[in-house]
């Protein structure tokens, strides 16, 4: 005996209505959470480019070329190529124990007083003479007024006209020449000894080669505003990496 036809028609509905629930659904795509971007690290490293040398990475990165050689295994007379990478920052050590450390808040102290104490030394303008170094007094690099003091420009500012002579202030050696290092222009490097080196920036024409000697108040290059915006000589002193007011080395004037 055949079902009655609602009968039949039962399970169809039941079927239609669940497909229709299912169908209601909209499938959501699956999260995925994006990465948290880190904030980029100071650069630990150089790569050497065409006209650098080691000491005017060294001048860039306010280093003293000798920790620069050490960290890079790099002998005398400190030779680098293009697209070598320089380390930065000293290799990291192993961390020191616990017994290794001698400082105590006493020290600490002490240390914060002494430091006090010789603070208004490293300020001093005016010093009561010139200090001597090794390789004899030092000289004026150029005529001129003086328009800018020692301070965040590590150095001085002489004005001058443009082609006006600009002379070596102590005797040395060439280390470097060229415009790679931003804000100075066409610049000149002088080591003059193991501890002190001497720049002459925004030069209008360089007279002298890396590697050439150059003797006291020797014309080493041309007056001019490269990298800058007026004619004028900047000239900078530093001992061991530090920069130093010049004007604590040169005569009075």
């Amino acid at each position: 005996m055949r079902a009655p036809a609602r009968h039949r028609l039962l399970p169809l509905l039941a079927m239609a209505l669940l497909l229709g629930a299912c169908g209601g659904e909209t499938p959501k795509a699956p999260v995925k959470e994006k990465p948290v971007a880190s904030r980029a690290p100071e650069a630990a490293t150089r790569e050497v480019r065409a006209g650098d040398t080691l000491y005017s990475i060294a001048w860039e990165s306010g280093r003293d070329y000798r920790e620069l050689a050490a960290w890079n295994n790099i002998s005398p007379p400190y030779v680098i190529k293009a697209g070598q990478v320089l380390r930065l920052y000293p290799p990291k050590t192993a961390r020191p124990s616990a017994a290794a450390k001698p400082d105590t808040t006493r020290e600490k102290t002490a240390r914060r007083k002494s430091a006090a104490k010789s603070e208004p030394e490293k300020t001093e303008k005016t010093p009561a003479k010139t200090v001597a170094t090794k390789f004899g007094s030092w000289a004026w690099p150029s005529d001129g007024a003086l328009i800018e003091r020692f301070g965040p420009t590590k150095g001085i500012g002489i004005a001058g006209k443009k082609g006006q002579p600009v002379l070596a202030a102590a005797p040395g050696t060439v280390v470097y020449r060229g415009s790679g290092l931003r804000g100075y222009g066409e610049l000149i490097i002088i080591k003059h000894d193991a501890d002190f080196l001497s720049a002459y920036a925004h030069n209008d024409r360089i007279l002298v080669k890396e590697g050439n000697v150059i003797r006291r108040g020797q014309k080493i290059a041309e007056m001019g505003s490269s990298g800058t915006d007026r004619v004028k000589l900047h000239f900078e002193i530093r001992h061991r990496g530090t920069p130093v007011d010049p004007m604590v080395y040169l005569p009075k004037k």
